[in-house]
């Protein structure tokens, strides 16, 4: 009975341990990314499609833990058929579409940091909650227990509170309109990725074949493969290729530090996309919501020591709320998982002694 455990305690481990390791890697994402992105148009940035173009174009660093994934298996394996890419057509194709709308999402998105302080934007996209949970329900039947709702109704007030003083953040060299715009693209871009969370676990509920993690690295390449060619047809049709040279050498930081903060801010946001859709593959889309919502006062304090922004008192209030809503989802995710034990215990029992039975 023991042995029959064994594999379901070590599997529920590993799920554990790589959900861990998945809420770092959005964190890091989530918090540097915000910061990385606006330093670029602070000091003389102006090129919005090759801003979101550097959201998805370090895509490529993805084939390193596919390929040593590959090595693994070939070793620990040898028997088995082993592939470097599992990924099946449809997939591939699901993969695309979410990649085209993860694209649109990213022009979105910089458009609103270019125009918005981290501090205005940040409080936007916490907004995403709201539109996570809501496209969670519909698409992949979402079950909420009080603790989560509980912890969808902190969040979003704690966001309400940040907006409370939002109106002296403008920008003095902005235009009302240009404000305007940059806090209704930013919004756009939190309903879209909002919707886009969602379905990429319903991605991995109707795939034909078995999601593992070095899967959901591949379908990560794909996405941000067709993210970065969205883009990259508007930095074409923007002429932001020819621009680029000239921008890096007028930076106020100066090129070579222009190509180093291109580069950073390349290589975090992956760590954004990964770390999410990890989670969703770990636990589920509403918890990747959950957690960008929760760093949100993070990229606040951030923000206020990197680039002097003010901190209020409402800041400070929200973070308690943040923290008291990360808190409440996780104690009820305790609670249920200790109230499904005896239950998977039975389970195992029942299937030991049947084995048993047949044996005989």
């Amino acid at each position: 009975m023991e042995v029959g455990k064994e594999p379901e305690s070590n599997t529920t481990s590993m799920r554990k341990a790589l959900l861990i390791i998945n809420c770092v890697v959005l964190a890091i994402g989530n918090c540097a990314g915000p910061l990385m992105m606006r330093l670029y148009f602070i000091h003389g940035g102006k090129r919005v499609w090759f801003s979101s173009w550097l959201e998805t174009g370090a895509w490529p660093i993805i084939l390193l833990p596919i390929s040593l994934a590959y090595f693994h298996r070939s070793r620990t394996q040898p028997g088995s058929q082993n592939k470097l890419f599992f990924m099946k057509p449809h997939l591939f194709l699901a993969a695309a579409v979410i990649g085209i709308l993860t694209g649109l999402d990213d022009y979105l998105y910089a458009y609103g940091v270019a125009r918005l302080p981290v501090s205005t934007s940040a409080i936007i996209i916490a907004s995403q909650l709201a539109f996570t949970a809501g496209f969670a329900f519909v698409l992949v039947k979402q079950k909420f227990t009080s603790y989560s709702i509980n912890a969808v109704f902190l969040l979003t007030i704690g966001a309400g509170v940040l907006a409370m003083r939002t109106s002296g953040d403008r920008p003095a060299n902005e235009s009302n309109r240009e404000y305007v715009l940059g806090f209704l693209m930013t919004l756009g871009a939190s309903a879209l990725y909002g919707f886009i969370l969602p379905l990429v676990e319903l991605t991995y509920k109707k795939a034909k074949q078995e999601i593992s993690y070095a899967l959901v690295m591949e379908i990560q390449m794909v996405m941000c493969l067709f993210a970065t060619g969205v883009c990259t047809i508007g930095m074409l049709v923007n002429d932001d290729f020819k621009v680029i040279p000239r921008e890096a050498r007028e930076y106020k930081l100066g090129e070579t530090k222009y190509y180093v903060i291109v580069i950073c801010s390349a290589i975090i946001w992956q760590c954004f996309f990964l770390g999410a859709i990890g989670v969703i593959f770990c636990a589920s889309s509403l918890l990747s919501g959950i957690l960008i919502a929760v760093l949100l006062p993070v990229t606040e304090i951030l923000a206020v020591i990197f680039y002097n922004e003010s901190f209020r008192a409402e800041k400070g209030v929200a973070l308690a709320l943040s923290l008291w809503g990360f808190l409440s989802y996780f104690y009820g995710e305790i609670k249920e998982s200790k109230r499904n034990q005896p239950a998977l215990q039975i389970q195992t029992e029942v299937a030991s002694v049947s084995d048993r039975h047949t044996s005989v």
